[in-house]
């Protein structure tokens, strides 16, 4: 479900559509590009009519995400893309989910008016996650035990339900139902709280930190290049943080490159601290060469958000096919597709990939809990890619995305 969001621009006032995730605004009529920052979760309310008898409006908070959970157990590594919108306070007569109405009505980012009144979520994010995830055979995997569990490519906002106060009575502020009665619930359930500063989206130029230029993005990058000074800088709540870029060669066919993040690191717990140890443990039907034995163990992490089960292939041939790269330093070449999955998510998912290129389960996933990584080193590399028809295609290391599936990953 893609949920978009009317929000004004900051330098002109006009209004831009945004996706819920969006954290880059580009407007069409004043040409400026600006980075949403926020304290936690974005905030956001459904359109209502406003206050009633000047009591204001009191909101109902509701916990949106939309994500993939990934479980490894002795059955495997299951996996379910979860889109979800759940009640996140317990007072009676609210209904559990929102259902349809944020897609249909649009939503608002929440702002400072009126006497409004905000109740607190006093459910935490875990429980709904756990409920939703609860469906099928996950369920009966997250019953029998796993060894691994991870929330990966995640979006996560709160989005308010409206309520009115009439006549003692509480009551839907967009369809005018009831749901529930002041005399029977407790003062303190629906007394709310002001709003909090916190809650407030900051903008903030889009402008290169090294050298002022000025950088552009899509709406739900999370990775800005500057053309200018060849720098590339990860969004974050504190601001703009450098990061450490590369691009492997890729000559005329290339037509697309696609951002990987390399996360280098050692395992003790399975004494993997070379490439060469990664394909022993793992029990790759390969011989590793001498020179694997200096090269250090890297995972291979895309670096957008894709459908759960291209997602691991795609890791997984990269990660196995490492040691055909040879990714340097360079101009950024055009057609780069945008890093959508944040670097903390790419970490999260080390052990999973881990787990899917193992050849061997018992080798590897009854030490997952133990798994820590030390020595880490973070990189963005793009990889290049030829156009097969329907299909990119990493010529080095034959990894495959099918164009549809990279186009369906943006919107995730």
């Amino acid at each position: 479900m893609d949920l978009h969001v009317a929000q004004g621009c900051p330098q002109c006032g006009a209004p831009v559509d945004l996706a819920e995730s969006d954290q880059i605004l580009s407007c069409s009529y004043c040409g400026s590009c600006n980075v949403l920052q926020a304290q936690g979760p974005f905030r956001y309310v459904l359109p209502h009519a406003g206050e009633e008898a000047g009591e204001g409006v009191l909101f109902a908070p509701y916990l949106r995400f939309k994500g993939t959970i990934f479980l490894v157990s002795d059955q495997g590594i299951e996996h379910r893309v979860i889109d979800t919108t759940q009640v996140a306070t317990p007072m009676p007569g609210l209904p559990p989910s929102l259902g349809l109405r944020p897609q249909a009505m649009g939503l608002h980012r929440l702002a400072p008016e009126g006497l409004h009144r905000y109740l607190p979520q006093s459910i935490r994010a875990n429980a709904i996650l756990e409920k939703a995830a609860s469906v099928g055979e996950l369920d009966a995997m997250l019953k029998q035990g796993y060894y691994h569990r991870a929330y990966i490519g995640e979006s996560l906002s709160y989005i308010y339900l409206p309520i009115t106060i009439e006549a003692s009575q509480l009551r839907d502020a967009i369809n005018g139902r009831q749901v529930g009665d002041m005399t029977q619930l407790a003062d303190f359930m629906v007394k709310g709280k002001s709003y909090k500063a916190s809650w407030a989206v900051k903008f903030k130029a889009s402008t290169c930190p090294h050298c002022g230029d000025m950088m552009e993005g899509a709406g739900n990058s999370r990775v800005l290049l500057c053309e200018s000074c060849e720098s590339a800088w990860a969004l974050g709540a504190e601001g703009f943080k450098r990061i450490d870029w590369y691009q492997q060669a890729g000559g005329k066919q290339a037509r697309l490159y696609l951002p990987f993040w390399k996360i280098t690191a050692h395992i003790p717990v399975l004494s993997i601290y070379s490439f060469a140890d990664f394909i022993v443990r793992t029990n790759q039907p390969m011989l590793p060469r001498p020179r694997w034995r200096e090269r250090a163990m890297s995972f291979w992490i895309p670096a957008m958000k894709l459908r759960p089960k291209i997602f691991l292939q795609a890791g997984r041939q990269v990660t196995l096919g490492q040691w055909l790269l040879r990714p340097e330093k360079g101009r950024p070449m055009p057609n780069r597709f945008p890093v959508t999955l944040p670097a903390s998510e790419a970490l999260q998912a080390v052990k999973v990939m881990l787990a899917t290129c193992t050849a061997s389960d018992k080798n590897i996933y009854p030490h997952l809990p133990q798994v820590r990584l030390t020595e880490t080193m973070m990189h963005l590399v793009y990889l290049p890619c030829s156009d097969r028809g329907h299909d990119w295609v990493q010529p080095d290391t034959s990894m495959t995305i099918p164009k549809n599936i990279l186009k369906f990953g943006r919107s995730m």
